[in-house]
C-alpha cells in the first residue's frame, strides 16, 4: 500500500490531511504523522491477511485438499513480504 493510497483512505474515512505538516487530524485526534498511520495500516493489513490465510487452511471442502489450501494460505501471507 502506497503513501498516497493511505492518505486517500484516511481522507475517505473523514480524516483531514495537512499537506505542509504531513499529518492527519480529525475531531478526536490532532497531529497523527503519516509514519504512524503507515505503521498502523501495515498492522491492520497483516492481521487481515492472516485471517484470510487461516480461512484457506481450515476450509472443509472435499474438492480443496491440503495441497491446494496450504499454497493458497502461503500466497496470502507472502503478500506482506513484498
Amino acid at each position: 500500500m502506497t503513501k498516497d493510497e493511505i492518505i486517500e483512505m484516511a481522507i475517505q474515512s473523514s480524516m483531514n490531511y495537512r499537506i505542509f505538516e504531513d499529518e492527519f487530524y480529525s475531531g478526536n485526534t490532532d497531529g497523527v504523522s503519516i509514519e504512524h498511520l503507515e505503521a498502523f495500516t501495515k498492522l491492520v493489513a497483516e492481521k487481515e491477511r492472516e485471517a484470510c490465510a487461516n480461512i484457506c487452511e481450515t476450509l472443509e471442502l472435499p474438492d480443496w485438499p491440503d495441497k491446494v489450501r496450504q499454497p493458497l494460505a502461503q500466497a496470502i501471507r507472502a503478500r506482506g513480504q513484498s
